[in-house]
């Protein structure tokens, strides 16, 4: 059965939204919720979801005029508003090719000779001198594509505008990847939130509209640039991509969950009433990952598609991000010694996004503070923690298994 969560105050929900745009750079919202309500999913006839979205008013292709509402992650999560240009048109065809070709390489100085061959072609600096151009949704599909590049060359790590870069990476792909950089307002988008969140496509079109986490759960997923070649069966690291989109749509609810323990006092009786949803998302989750192992440890692998995947994980860039909002809500962490504050492993996301965690983690402190006390209420927040525990455990295990150099057996069975 899917939870419904509760419903959170309008006065609650929009001190939560205000405070996110303002960290983001967005003007606060004042006076009047200026949201509309999303269609109810998966819920009982009448069922309220809770959450609501501001009106889309994401400029269309092409038109870079005006500026995205603020995002609400009560929508879809972290996934994108709309599905990912599956297919960029005009010069950027070209980043495209480059995209699909590097992905495929057999090895890191493969891929290096890809970038430098565009480069001597004038292509790369060609694409720079076009990015201004780009709306914000190409600019993000733009973004997943150099992303590919980068991690396919082993340059994930490096920053594109330090003078040390210039020594290691090719001068022209990374003016390239530092200009998209600066149109998204993100300069650390090469990680698991650009490279799977926007890099799929339903394998067909769907009839009618639906929302797009819901797209996400229900249809058939295909990547949009492929890291086994084409005509051949998706590689591990293909599966882990969409595996953690697939992930991301089907916690939706944890997300409006986390609107509705907002500002919660410990003691209110719907918190445990929320936790529990809580627990029960988080099992689903656990199971929805362990339904992909098995066909991620069949599907083949490649020395490089390890070798990408080893950089991912070494820089911690590979941390889903409905995990992290689970974290926000129960600050449990899990990171191991060395890793790093919540700051470390957030740096890969969106200002929107992270701004709208690091708000969660102010207004969820109160239902934290049950972590030391007594009673039932207590030990329900203790199995909320428990069970993120549980998830975060068998996610490391899918990336391992993605990442063994030999085909495994499956995850153990879910608990």
């Amino acid at each position: 059965m899917t939870p419904t969560p509760m419903t959170t105050t309008p006065d609650v929900r929009r001190t939560i939204r205000a405070t996110t745009a303002t960290e983001a750079g967005a003007p606060p919202v004042t006076g009047a919720d200026p949201a509309v309500r999303i269609p109810a999913q998966a819920g009982p006839p009448g069922t309220r979801t809770g959450c609501t979205t501001p009106t889309d008013t994401t400029p269309a292709d092409g038109d870079t005029t005006g500026a995205p509402a603020p995002h609400d992650p009560c929508a879809h999560g972290f996934l994108p508003e709309r599905p990912p240009v599956r297919s960029m048109i005009g010069t950027w065809t070209r980043l495209d090719a480059l995209a699909r070709d590097a992905a495929v390489a057999t090895d890191r100085a493969t891929a290096v000779d890809i970038v430098d061959r565009a480069d001597r072609a004038d292509e790369l600096t060609a694409l720079r001198q076009r990015v201004s151009r780009l709306s914000p949704r190409n600019a993000e599909a733009a973004a997943m594509r150099v992303a590919v590049i980068a991690v396919s060359c082993g340059w994930g790590a490096l920053d594109p505008q330090a003078p040390a870069a210039r020594e290691v990476a090719n001068e022209a792909f990374l003016e390239l990847w530092a200009a998209i950089a600066h149109r998204i307002d993100h300069d650390q988008f090469v990680a698991l939130p650009t490279l799977a969140l926007h890099n799929w496509a339903p394998e067909r079109k769907p009839r009618r509209h639906i929302p797009i986490d819901q797209l996400a759960r229900t249809e058939q997923l295909v990547p949009i640039v492929r890291w086994a070649p084409e005509g051949q069966p998706l590689s591990r690291l293909d599966r882990l991509m969409l595996a953690a989109t697939r992930l991301e749509a089907h916690g939706i609810w944890l997300f409006r969950l986390a609107d509705t323990l907002a500002g919660r006092a410990p003691d209110d009786s719907s918190t445990p009433t929320a936790l529990r949803r809580l627990v029960r998302i988080q099992h689903a989750l656990r199971a929805q990952l362990h339904s992909e192992a098995a066909e991620l440890a069949a599907a083949p692998a490649t020395d490089q598609q390890r070798a990408v995947l080893a950089a991912l994980a070494e820089q911690g860039a590979l941390e889903p991000p409905v995990l992290q909002a689970a974290d926000a809500v129960l600050g449990i962490g899990g990171r191991r010694p060395g890793e790093g504050r919540r700051q470390h492993l957030r740096r890969h996301l969106p200002a929107q996004h992270r701004a709208w965690l690091s708000a969660m983690d102010r207004h969820c402190a109160p239902v934290r503070t049950l972590a030391h006390r007594g009673g039932p209420d207590a030990a329900v927040y203790r199995e909320a923690q428990e069970s993120l525990i549980a998830l975060r455990r068998t996610y490391t295990a899918l990336v391992q298994t993605a990442a063994a150099p030999t085909p495994d057996g499956p995850l153990p069975e879910a608990a």
